[in-house]
């Protein structure tokens, strides 16, 4: 999985609740973030990371707010809301039991 196509329907929004859910960070410190975190496997690209944060934003899963970033640019930080935080519970349990019914099928032994 390196494209966000790549990635089941949803995942991305359950990836960036679960980095934002760490502490607040701009777009491309959660890019740097998902990328780290999953060994150089996930990457997302600016056209798929920013709709995505907007769509966030707008569910009211997450708050933005410019600040200064590390190199004292101004950057739009993201965090999540307590309505994200129970939005992350429920995709968090959904992937759970999709990625363990996913794996049963995997797992069939061969004829």
């Amino acid at each position: 999985m390196s494209r966000p196509n790549d990635l089941v329907q949803g995942t991305l929004d359950l990836l960036l609740l679960k980095i934002l859910a760490l502490e607040p960070l701009n777009g491309w410190a959660i890019s740097q973030r998902l990328k780290q975190v999953s060994g150089d496997v996930l990457q997302v690209s600016d056209g798929s990371l920013y709709p995505a944060l907007h769509k966030l934003e707008q569910e009211g899963w997450i708050t933005a707010e410019w600040k200064a970033s590390e190199n004292n640019r101004r950057a739009k930080f993201y965090s999540l809301t307590r309505l994200g935080r129970r939005q992350l519970r429920k995709e968090t349990e959904s992937w759970t039991r999709l990625s363990q019914a996913i794996t049963q099928v995997v797992r069939l032994e061969e004829a």
